[in-house]
């Protein structure tokens, strides 16, 4: 198996051309529509019932319903007939101009990574589905990055994005990387043309036809990637003594300035950034939201001074234990953890202060990838 790593091109000089992040013409797409309300409740009175027993609350069970599977990136229910289906990997804008965004509250798991070292490290998305064929409108689509692509990698997934610089190309050539380049719609949004790619309804399955990918998990696949606490049992954190309040986070991302504050009556952390909520315009303008946190810290490698940049997700050249820091946050709760990449597609891995795997909630997660020179300054409240 031929496998050529994205630091076979380090040495390149700055010199050399970048590759442009164009994309294929593509026809106008129209929007997709708003889903129609749904009808009101009528409620009808009844004569009260001589004698009526109320229904005890059941607990969540940890037992399938009939038909379905755990979804391996959330660990909730899905229908079986997806258990195989691989996952796709979404490269999303975060600039300000590219709000608002499509498909978000939808996402699995949401990675956000600095995406240069130029205009404040701005960020870039990474947005994984696994039921990817129920969501209309998904972006807007823009180019990836060195670590994105150590990333998507784990899950076998295929990765959806719109070109990047000439260091992915020697990555690009590695048998278990698949990808879907500006083959995606446009929408006529009133905006650059930059910001008007978006995956509908049809355009993966179609790009997927066209390149003869597996849709099912293929060789590559390395099986369980989260651990997840029991729906019965979940992971308070409460047996961890050096637990912290964590029922905000305020991240060291300083372009669009992100935070999360936790809801304790839902249980999940809401998402904000550039003064405001993160919403969903193709889902009724809903809040983006998490039920865990994973925040990494990872060695800056600067490749060149037009702000192209790597942060090492899988390096065996780390010694350090703290180069390889991290945090896991959930329920107003927060954890120190290490992690751990063997490969770049085996899954990383999170561990404890005592040097156990860590079990996570179900739910959605928010996995921020930082360099470790910002890490300290994550801000819990």
């Amino acid at each position: 198996m031929k496998k050529k790593t994205i630091l076979m091109v380090l040495g390149l000089t700055a010199a050399l051309l970048f590759t442009a992040c164009g994309s294929k013409d593509e026809e106008d797409a129209t929007e997709a529509s708003e889903a129609p309300s749904a009808p009101a409740m009528v409620i009808q009175e009844t004569a009260p019932a001589a004698a009526v027993e109320e229904t005890p609350v059941e607990e969540e069970s940890d037992v399938p319903p009939e038909g379905m599977v755990a979804n391996p990136l959330t660990g909730e229910w899905i229908d079986k007939a997806l258990e195989n289906q691989r996952p796709i990997a979404v490269m999303i804008d975060d600039e300000k101009t590219a709000l608002p965004h499509f498909g978000v509250t939808e996402a699995d798991v949401i990675y956000e990574i600095m995406n240069s070292t130029q205009n404040d490290g701005v960020t870039r998305f990474m947005a994984m589905f696994k039921d990817w064929g129920k969501v209309k409108q998904i972006g807007s689509i823009r180019s990836t990055r060195p670590t994105n692509l150590q990333t998507f990698t784990e899950w076998n997934a295929i990765l959806c994005h719109d070109g990047g610089p000439f260091y992915n190309d020697m990555f690009y050539s590695n048998d278990f990387v698949d990808r879907i380049s500006g083959e995606f719609s446009r929408v006529n949004n009133g905006k650059p043309r930059e910001f008007t790619e978006y995956a509908l309804t049809g355009d993966v399955d179609k790009g997927i036809t066209n390149h003869k990918f597996s849709k099912e998990y293929n060789e590559y696949y390395r099986g369980e990637h989260y651990q997840f606490a029991t729906r019965s049992n979940p992971n308070t954190l409460e047996q961890y003594s050096g637990a912290q309040t964590a029922t905000k986070v305020t991240l060291p991302f300083h372009h669009n300035k992100p935070w999360l504050e936790y809801k304790a009556d839902e249980g999940v952390y809401y998402y904000y950034q550039y003064g405001g909520p993160e919403t969903d315009a193709g889902n009724g303008s809903k809040q983006v939201c998490f039920k865990n946190l994973l925040l990494q810290g990872g060695r800056l490698e600067k490749l060149d001074d037009h702000g192209y940049m790597f942060i090492h997700t899988n390096d065996s050249d780390y010694k350090d234990k703290d180069t390889r820091q991290g945090w896991y946050v959930t329920n107003g709760k927060a954890i120190k953890v290490s992690w751990k990449k063997t490969d770049d597609t085996y899954p990383t891995k999170y561990y404890d202060e005592n040097g156990e795997e860590i079990k996570i909630n179900v739910g959605k997660t928010y996995v921020a990838i930082m360099p470790s020179d910002d890490f300290g300054d994550i801000v819990f409240e």
